[in-house]
């Protein structure tokens, strides 16, 4: 059994597209851009905020003017509107109890700014405890830099061996790599399992309930 599981949030233990795209959305009508359809959210997200707004930018706008434009504009609308739609995806609840009850330690590593990351993960699992809630932070590397995973362990005190990292995307296997942890790709997120089975994690979960199998 494993001592710790590391989760990603947006796209693995949340489905926050649809409230992201809205609050991006919004932002860029306000400042005169074209806005994009939902589905196109999935390959905007997953490095930041501001790659979210670079990517969703139209050729030839993306300069640091604009990005900070945009950001200040989605951030108003976001800090309001993160909760409006999204929601934990089926079994995550229920996931997370299972792996408490078990003695297993909890965090959450996220490339979400750290007060969305913080608000949404207490909002939706408030009878979870986590050792650690960490997201995007002034100064800290972002994921895919092993940095924040390295960060939870110590906290945790739990070596690399003992540790599962869990997410949706490339830049979540390729964290796991580079932590030097055991992955965990979930197919239920914001990309396709082709993308999560070239990194050869050593799981690929097509539910949550996959998730106590492996660790036992």
């Amino acid at each position: 059994m494993k001592k710790l599981v590391i989760f990603d949030l947006d796209g693995t233990l949340l489905n926050t597209i649809a409230d992201l795209a809205h609050s991006t959305n919004y932002a860029l009508e306000k400042n005169g851009f074209p806005t994009h359809q939902l589905g196109e959210y999935n390959y905007f997200v997953g490095n930041g905020i501001n790659k979210l707004f670079e990517r969703a930018l139209p050729e030839g706008e993306k300069t640091e003017e604009n990005i900070a434009k945009i950001r200040r504009d989605f951030l108003a609308h976001y800090d309001v509107h993160n909760a409006d739609n999204s929601r934990p995806y089926e079994g995550i609840p229920e996931l997370l109890l299972a792996l408490q009850e078990k003695g297993v330690q909890i965090a959450v590593a996220s490339n979400k700014y750290q007060a969305a990351t913080s608000k949404l993960v207490g909002y939706f699992f408030p009878n979870i405890h986590f050792t650690a809630v960490l997201g995007q932070r002034e100064g800290v590397k972002t994921k895919p830099d092993p940095g924040i995973v390295a960060e939870i362990r110590e906290k945790a005190q739990v070596d690399a061996a003992d540790t599962l990292y869990i997410g949706d995307s490339n830049v979540d296997m390729q964290t796991a790599i580079n932590s030097g942890v055991d992955g965990c790709g979930v197919t239920w997120g914001f990309r396709p399992a082709s993308e999560l089975e070239s990194y050869h994690p050593k799981y690929i979960a097509q539910k949550a309930s996959d998730i106590l199998g492996m660790l036992e």
